[in-house]
């Protein structure tokens, strides 16, 4: 390795270690005063930091550019191009990840007018993303909350507990996907391409197609800064195991700090660790599509969960212990009350929907998908207006 070399390695990892660290302490110190804090049983331990809102968003996007600089695959002399890109306000606290060479030609010569910006792609990207977020995430989150009380200060039913459940995979999807849908159509309108970041995740066939579906920024980031340059799966199998336990480790990790977040990604590194070595996954069917939603569902009980003893808890309810019985009256009034939106839901959550538009728009009728637009518009509005909870899950990443 020549000085040159040595000189470039040692700012890559000065960088690296300093954002890193930045991360550490706003997102992670907290966590650990508290840990070692239960540990000694010394409570003046603990630090409280406030988390700046999309800190692990943000923080990725320049490690990106950093790793991508040292490589070779993007560089700009502009601080001002460069600032831009890490401060891009559309996507800048949720997401998706964007990598600097994705939008390097939109920063330096991009093209926008008024009339695109009402009228393009964006507006209408913009829309759909607001009506998740707005209309299905947060009535999902109200059916969530009253699940998870449930379980935790009384005996719910095996019904409500799974209708819990389901309902925070729809609640998270919603929540996330419509922030990212808003922020994709955002850049649209200033004339910037960011890429997608979910392609109807629930309809995958398995636990290893749900994660190129899912989060796709994230899961291409680790992929690339991360498992590849582990070797990925070009080594022997003890090593491979080691490197996949590593992104999935880390995935838990980034999501947040708690115990609940790594068991989540260590229920992901089980759940892909079967499939890769038995193959039972490569011939696709409705068993494999089943398996991949139930590891969903039950990795987010945890997800939501405030520890684990909490995750573990509703997990048992779903499956009958301790619960009052199989179905009860909270379930059945709650049904009563939810079941068009969360049909809708369901519907919204596959291809479905957009099938249907891409068909009338074939057939000349896309003045049905404008009126759609159009009151999902005017209702999410109203519902703006009048909004007193609107819990933003992944504000908290």
């Amino acid at each position: 390795m020549d000085r040159s070399e040595r000189h470039r390695k040692s700012w890559l990892t000065v960088t690296i270690v300093f954002d890193v660290a930045l991360l550490g302490i706003f997102k992670y110190l907290t966590f650990i005063s508290k840990n070692l804090a239960w540990f000694t049983g010394n409570d003046n331990l603990i630090v409280e930091i406030a988390l700046p809102i999309g800190i692990s968003f943000f923080t990725f996007q320049l490690m990106s550019y950093v790793f991508d600089v040292y490589s070779g695959k993007a560089a700009t002399q502009s601080f001002f191009r460069l600032a831009l890109y890490i401060s891009l306000f559309p996507q800048l606290v949720a997401g998706p990840i964007v990598r600097y060479q994705q939008i390097v030609n939109e920063l330096a010569d991009r093209h926008d007018s008024f009339l695109d910006f009402l009228h393009g792609d964006g507006f209408r990207r913009f829309v759909y993303g607001l009506g998740k977020k707005v209309l299905l995430a947060n009535y999902m989150a109200q059916i969530v909350d009253s699940a998870f009380a449930s379980v935790e200060w009384q005996d719910p039913s095996v019904m409500f507990a799974w209708f819990g459940a389901i309902a925070y995979t729809l609640q998270i999807y919603f929540d996330f996907s419509g922030y990212s849908d808003m922020a994709i159509g955002l850049g649209l309108m200033f004339g910037f391409r960011f890429p997608e970041n979910f392609n109807y995740p629930y309809v995958s066939k398995s636990v290893s197609d749900f994660w190129k579906r899912w989060h796709i920024s994230l899961t291409s980031w680790f992929r690339d800064y991360v498992y590849i340059p582990l070797g990925g799966n070009r080594v022997g199998k003890l090593r491979w195991i080691l490197n996949l336990f590593a992104v999935w480790l880390l995935t838990g990790v980034w999501h947040g700090a708690n115990w609940t977040f790594i068991l989540w990604g260590f229920i992901y590194f089980l759940a892909l660790l079967l499939e890769k070595t038995t193959g039972f996954a490569q011939r696709p069917n409705v068993l494999t599509r089943i398996w991949t939603l139930m590891i969903v569902i039950l990795a987010l009980v945890f997800f939501r969960s405030e520890n684990i003893a909490s995750g573990w808890r509703y997990t048992l309810a779903m499956f009958g212990f301790d619960v009052s019985g199989f179905a009860e009256i909270d379930f059945v009034s709650t049904i009563k009350r939810t079941w068009f939106v969360f049909l809708i839901a369901l519907c919204g959550a596959t291809p479905m929907l957009a099938r249907i538009f891409r068909w009338l728009a074939a057939k000349r009728l896309e003045w049905i998908e404008y009126t759609w637009l159009l009151l999902i518009f005017v209702l999410s509005l109203f519902k703006v207006v009048a909004l007193t909870y609107d819990p933003y899950i992944y504000f908290n990443f």
